[in-house]
């Protein structure tokens, strides 16, 4: 082989290399995609709002983190006693679908948990819980912790959309067409977006993000709403909200002292 062809063949393995290499840390960042445990508890007095408090702190939380769960978001709507929302991050479908029954294997758990997984009628450890699964976004395929302070809020929101196809073009919009980046782009800092699989109002899409402040999180939104490209984007007939949206639901929360997130 001469030396002209030598350096072609060594070239054309290097951009190949380099190719590799390159989609080799594209998949390393996007990783596995998690699935997402949202329930809901509502309460109907104070009192049962503080024993799921105890419960999710002293039980609940630590058990999960036990089976490699983890972090595991607790949150409070500002009403009171308003309903508290539980986020638990899954590796696989199996493992949200036998979650109760390791649970109740833990004989730490069952004994820590006490009458809030026992308590009969009369003693209702909440007036009701519901339970969504969803599947995290090939864009953004975990959980992120994008506030820390003593401060921080984060806004729960529902994307319901009228048809399954105008669902996943709304999907789209995040994942493909540079909705998720722009976001991170003006602090509208996301914890997760989520494809509601199982659970009510779909089909939606479902998503959190995660502020220092309330006032941080009126900047964000300000500067969206200002951004060349969100302007180009909601310009498209294809992403129209009159199109793809049948319903937003939009939900301020606090963290609860016992939060992972």
């Amino acid at each position: 082989m001469n030396r002209r062809s030598f350096l072609a063949t060594t070239g054309s393995i290097g951009v190949l290399m380099l190719g590799n290499l390159r989609l080799a840390r594209a998949a390393a960042s996007t990783g596995p995609r998690l699935y997402l445990e949202l329930q809901k508890y509502t309460f109907e007095k104070e009192e049962q709002r503080q024993g799921f408090e105890t419960f999710m702190k002293e039980a609940a939380i630590p058990a999960m983190n036990r089976l490699g769960l983890k972090p595991i978001g607790v949150f409070h709507d500002s009403k009171e006693p308003g309903p508290a929302w539980v986020l638990i991050p899954h590796p696989d479908a199996e493992s949200a679908v036998s979650l109760t029954a390791r649970l109740l294997a833990d004989a730490e758990f069952t004994a820590k948990a006490g009458a809030f997984i026992e308590g009969p009628k009369a003693a209702a450890p909440y007036k009701e819980m519901e339970t969504c699964l969803l599947r995290a976004f090939k864009g953004m395929p975990g959980i992120e912790i994008p506030a820390k302070g003593p401060d921080r809020v984060f806004e729960l929101r529902i994307y319901e959309s009228p048809s399954v196809v105008t669902g996943q073009k709304k999907i789209e919009m995040f994942n493909d067409a540079g909705e998720i980046r722009i976001f991170r782009e003006v602090g509208l800092a996301p914890v997760f977006f989520g494809e509601t699989l199982f659970g009510t109002k779909a089909p939606n899409l479902t998503y959190m993000l995660g502020f220092e402040n309330a006032e941080a999180m009126k900047a964000a939104w300000g500067r969206f709403g200002k951004h060349p490209d969100w302007i180009k984007l909601r310009a498209m007939p294809e992403y129209a909200d009159s199109r793809v949206i049948r319903a937003i639901t939009n939900i301020v929360l606090k963290p609860a002292a016992s939060s992972q997130i």
